[in-house]
């Protein structure tokens, strides 16, 4: 392939990899844009990343299939860091992303490796705690900041840990917000701990065997509140650190306001996940409403 042809057949890999981003995950889609020019095509690569592994078992017609794929990603990082051509566009701009800007092998498979333990549980046991959740939500939330953060060669152990609160929050909120569309599914896997669906009424014994129903809306909205009262915990411990983290490094940050924008969304609705007026918009808020908040909080450099 001549350098031509090359240098087009990455811009095409990267256009695919926004294009993923914005049909899949437009609330951040819309926090990329707001990066400056030299960190944004290694974000929106490993935000497309993200958007595959999270896809992965929804999309496919058999759990199994889906859970090749992810595996497939496993495997397709090793081949990346070895320097080695994939006929994939968002595996072809992480290739180009990775090398250009040193960026962590380790965090790329923590976040394969998460979607894949979570996809192996489809059949089996719903998390036992909130800090299960936490975990998860780091390992396929903050990894995103903090290669965002490598890519733009910022090295702040302030900006770090609010990366991880942040991605957190984020993590926790969606799993919230998705619970309707699992249950739909009739997935016999719940984001609902088990700990937090017992304290609810929520978990329902049947021999040796438990299961969590979400037939009581009034203990799903207070095992809500639970989870989401941790998540907004994480937002304010992200914002405490504000005033250390270097101002090059707020706009990484800027996942913080869609996860508060579903925290307020949730709150309007008094936890109730089935209120239709979440799936409205962009997080429960018109579109209009949520470009200028993000607008205002990028123009300030605040997150």
């Amino acid at each position: 392939m001549n350098k031509a042809s090359a240098s087009s057949s990455l811009m095409a890999a990267f256009s695919h990899c926004v294009q993923q981003v914005r049909n899949y995950d437009y609330h951040h889609y819309l926090c990329l844009l707001e990066l400056p020019h030299n960190m944004r095509k290694a974000a929106f690569a490993v935000r497309a990343l993200n958007v595959e592994t999270a896809r992965a078992m929804d999309v496919a017609s058999d759990p199994r299939i889906g859970l090749m794929r992810l595996v497939w990603w496993q495997e397709a990082i090793d081949k990346i860091y070895a320097n080695k051509s994939i006929e994939h566009p968002t595996a072809q701009a992480l290739l180009a992303v990775v090398h250009e800007n040193k960026i962590s092998k380790a965090w790329l498979k923590r976040s394969v490796e998460a979607r894949i333990n979570d996809a192996r549980k489809e059949i089996g046991d719903a998390p036992e705690k909130i800090e299960d959740l936490e975990k998860y939500a780091e390992d396929t939330m903050s990894t995103n900041l903090y290669m965002t953060l490598q890519a733009g060669g910022i090295r702040s152990t302030a900006a770090d840990h609010a990366a991880s609160h942040i991605g957190k929050a984020s993590g926790l909120l969606l799993l919230i917000k998705s619970l309707p569309y699992h249950a739909n599914r009739n997935r016999h896997f719940s984001y609902i701990p088990t700990e937090v669906a017992a304290k609810h009424g929520l978990l329902v014994k049947h021999g040796n065997q438990a299961e969590i129903h979400l037939d009581s809306r009034e203990g799903l909205s207070e095992a809500v509140f639970e989870m989401a009262s941790v998540a907004n915990d994480h937002l304010q411990m992200a914002r405490e650190l504000a005033g250390t983290v270097p101002a090059e490094a707020r706009p990484v940050l800027l996942p913080a306001v869609p996860a508060q924008v579903l925290l307020d969304s949730l709150r309007r609705v008094n936890f109730d996940v089935f209120d239709s007026r979440l799936a409205r918009g962009i997080l429960g808020v018109p579109p209009l409403l949520y470009q200028l908040k993000l607008k205002w909080h990028s123009w300030r450099g605040k997150y």
